[in-house]
């Protein structure tokens, strides 16, 4: 319970950091968070937006008390990984359908962090 406390506490700082750079939240995979720029609309700068995500959600994590009853368990710490390159997306099922990415880079990305 305090993990996932933590975590949504967390990610919800992600998602402000995503929406203020106007990058696009693929999806959260146990304490992964994807999220990508250029798509699904194309943007000029979308490297210069998720290296400055990256450096927010860094920030966000050091201010994010691991445990909220416990300070002395002090602040999370975080890595975070990014690739650019080609991707295939679109969006796939039925019952819950998912706007996807598929590609090397996609995988690549996700062992980075």
């Amino acid at each position: 319970q305090k993990v996932m406390s933590m975590l949504d506490r967390l990610f919800t700082q992600f998602d402000i950091a995503c929406s203020d750079a106007g990058l696009f939240k693929v999806e959260t995979i146990g304490d992964a968070y994807m999220c990508v720029g250029g798509l699904p609309t194309p943007q000029a700068n979308h490297t210069a937006r998720v290296a400055l995500f990256s450096i927010s959600v860094v920030k966000a994590a050091n201010n994010t008390l691991v445990d909220e009853g416990d300070p002395d368990m002090g602040y999370v710490s975080i890595r975070v990984g990014f690739h650019s390159g080609s991707v295939v997306a679109s969006v796939v099922g039925e019952l819950n359908p998912r706007y996807c990415l598929f590609g090397d880079t996609v995988d690549y990305a996700s062992r980075m962090g």
